[in-house]
């Protein structure tokens, strides 16, 4: 009877789904995913076949996707999830209508694809509601502005800086353009400011379940860029575009929820946190390098986690102390919360909400203690003081990410062989690429003297 009525439902969803299509003179669905790097990729298909998508799923060749598959098994099944039905806040330039939906992969079987980063997120939802928790996420994004230029430009937009106002935040009306496209795709919008950088922007959207905010962190890129554009601009989300200024994060806000309540939280305790928090942050510390692979995963992240920039560098835990890891938010209640500081927003937010549970996890099973917070100013300390105290470093590149995430079992049983196998090949790529590559430092400091 159950799965009768959630059939039901579902096509009772689909008919109001494909009324709205037919009102709103939809006449393209672009299908998107992501592979294994982070990158949105999609399909457009008439929406006269829209029924023909959600009944079957669209076909696809997953091994012309990067880390999918072995071209000798390349058949691939996309369908869609209609709780992620939007229609897109801009039309085509002939002035059509279009809508999107956010997809799984299947294999033809109808088996989920093992290497579909938001199955991934998934199944290890699934293993935390197995223990009775549900985890919500709070992601931080911030980016880049540059002028067009050419393709590498990074002249800024605008000459603000933290919390600036226009003239001086020149970028302060196509914000609200961001914001007003992501408002008519279903997000809810906290806040929006001009961030530490020359040209440097962050918007806040809210805490939520962690599927739905790992979306978000999708479209919200993909939205972004695509305003940027329109406005005769490019955003990047690339970590560390300039020398010198701060790069750009993706905090992430994490909380393990117990039914309607904050399982984080404990007016009993110190700090008012509970001890499944205690030891959720001693997980994630013990497994922070390699947690560093998939939330710093291009060659890129390594010039943003150095010392100071207010990039976290050493591995500790504090209260609202901001050269910390991860610290505790003065929020409590309901608001009780972790932050993780070291993701940057080049990275697979699905692997990484996935990584950051399985590690917190892992505290929990094995009551891992954090030990004591650190509330001094960890960059100002000495080597000596920090080793004292027990504080490591993260990876300081990422082949040595690569190798800690090789070596950590709990993040490589909680990604799937497919995933971890190809995030280490496609490395090992870029790295090799970069490290052979002659780079202009190089020629400036060298042509000359030698």
């Amino acid at each position: 009877m159950w799965s009768l009525t959630r059939e039901v439902l579902a096509m009772q969803t689909q008919e109001k789904l494909l009324d709205t299509i037919r009102e709103k003179k939809v006449e393209f669905i672009r299908l998107q995913f992501t592979d294994i790097q982070g990158i949105v990729k999609n399909v457009a298909v008439p929406a006269a076949q829209l029924g023909k998508a959600l009944k079957s799923g669209i076909s696809f060749d997953g091994s012309s996707i990067e880390g999918f598959a072995r071209i000798q098994e390349s058949d691939m099944v996309l369908k869609p999830d209609l709780d992620t039905f939007s229609i897109l806040p801009w039309r085509t330039l002939d002035g059509a209508n279009e809508a999107r939906f956010i997809c799984d992969v299947y294999h033809p079987s109808g088996r989920p694809f093992e290497g579909d980063p938001r199955y991934v997120l998934k199944r290890m939802l699934g293993q935390a509601a197995e223990m009775g928790y549900s985890m919500n996420v709070g992601p931080e994004l911030e980016f880049f502005l540059f002028e067009k230029g050419n393709g590498t430009s990074t002249t800024p937009q605008d000459f603000g800086g933290y919390f600036d106002l226009g003239p001086v935040d020149l970028a302060e009306d196509i914000r609200r353009e961001i914001i007003r496209a992501l408002i008519q795709m279903g997000f809810t919008i906290e806040a929006s400011h001009h961030e530490v950088a020359r040209g440097q922007h962050e918007i806040d959207f809210v805490y939520d379940d962690a599927i739905k905010n790992a979306d978000k962190v999708v479209t919200f890129k993909y939205v972004t860029k695509t305003i940027a554009v329109k406005s005769g601009l490019r955003a990047t989300f690339m970590p560390k575009p300039i020398y010198g200024q701060a790069g750009s994060g993706m905090h992430v806000n994490i909380s393990l929820f117990r039914g309607g309540e904050n399982a984080f939280y404990d007016p009993e305790k110190p700090m008012y946190i509970s001890d499944l928090a205690r030891y959720f942050v001693g997980g994630v510390l013990e497994h922070a390098s390699a947690l560093t692979a998939i939330a710093n995963p291009i060659v890129n992240s390594y010039k943003r986690l150095v010392p100071g920039f207010e990039a976290p560098v050493y591995v500790s835990w504090s209260g609202p102390n901001r050269s910390s890891l991860i610290r505790i938010p003065s929020g409590r209640g309901m608001s009780t919360r972790l932050e993780f500081r070291s993701p940057d927003p080049s990275c697979n937010p699905y692997l990484t909400f996935a990584a950051i549970l399985a590690a917190g996890l892992d505290g929990v099973r094995r009551g891992i203690d954090p030990g004591e917070p650190t509330d001094k100013n960890v960059y100002d300390m000495t080597p000596a003081e920090r080793e004292a105290y027990g504080i490591g470093t993260l990876p300081s590149s990422l082949p040595e990410a690569l190798s800690c995430l090789q070596d950590d079992r709990v993040i490589r049983d909680a990604l799937g062989e497919h995933v971890v196998s190809n995030l280490v090949r496609l490395g090992q790529m870029e790295w090799e690429s970069y490290n052979t590559m002659v780079h202009p430092w190089e020629l400036e400091r060298y042509i000359n003297i030698i």
